[in-house]
């Protein structure tokens, strides 16, 4: 029997067939066993989320952790005197939430329509204290998340208008190499996670920098804008040469190459 029920933020079903989730390879639950991930069935929950609708708010204890499954979310801090700033992105596969943490240190926001696969955090830390591979898995997902975090530094501290872009795009065409377990090849395309608006927060720029920055790397055939948030990169060596730091985006996070060797 499907059980189905709403609140505030999203709704939450037990009707989910793990066997197909797209982020099966490569979410925190990928190295189970099949007894432990028979108790990742047993503990979690499906969430959907509508656009713009918090998933957790900065400040509030923290009683759930998850996977996202479909759409995007990302992380918001404010200031004091109403400022504001993303400071990252979430995508597929990635997870949600710090186990032994008891507050939730940002905003989380769905970008788009969102689906999670949600546990609660003392359920999901039972069994990550009782099994060394979701332990590691978690591990290399948290030093992969901090290594994007620092070059994500670099790009928001030094880089133009126009490396920042081209290095987001960049970052979006690895998200979705991952996601889909593929290396890179000559081509790709990407969809937008979010309007332009957000994107000009995420980079730290205005709206119309953004605006004549898509102008500028379309009319330079570095871009196809197709519709409103699809985009075709013709050439991923040619837009990363723009990004001024074209070896950290020929490589995964964990060293290895992701290119394929059809662009080599």
């Amino acid at each position: 029997m499907q059980v189905t029920s709403r609140d505030a933020t999203g709704t939450t079903t037990d009707k989910f067939n793990c066997s197909v989730c797209p982020v099966r390879d490569h979410a925190v639950c990928s190295r189970c066993n099949p007894e432990e991930f028979e108790q990742f069935k047993a503990i979690r929950r499906i969430r959907s989320f509508s656009k713009g609708a918090h998933i957790m708010r900065a400040g509030e204890p923290m009683t759930s952790v998850g996977s996202l499954t479909r759409g995007s979310a990302y992380l918001r801090r404010s200031l004091e005197d109403g400022r504001r700033q993303m400071v990252g992105l979430l995508m597929p596969g990635d997870f949600i939430g710090r186990p032994g943490r008891r507050e939730v240190a940002f905003d989380i926001i769905a970008g788009t329509e969102v689906q999670l696969c949600q546990f609660r955090i003392g359920d999901f830390e039972r069994i990550l204290q009782a099994s060394p591979a979701v332990s590691r898995r978690l591990l290399e997902m948290t030093l992969d998340e901090l290594d994007a975090a620092r070059l994500w530094m670099l790009v928001l501290g030094r880089a133009t208008s126009r490396e920042r872009l081209t290095s987001l795009f960049a970052l979006l065409v690895q998200h979705d190499a991952r996601h889909m377990s593929r290396k890179i090849g000559i081509s790709a395309k990407i969809e937008l996670p979010f309007a332009r608006s957000d994107i000009a927060e995420f980079l730290g720029l205005t709206i119309e920098t953004v605006s004549r920055r898509f102008s500028d790397l379309q009319g330079d055939g570095l871009i196809r804008i197709e519709g409103r948030r699809k985009i075709l990169i013709p050439d991923y060596l040619a837009l990363i040469a723009e990004t001024g730091d074209s070896e950290s985006w020929r490589h995964e996070f964990h060293g290895e190459v992701c290119l394929s060797s059809a662009v080599e």
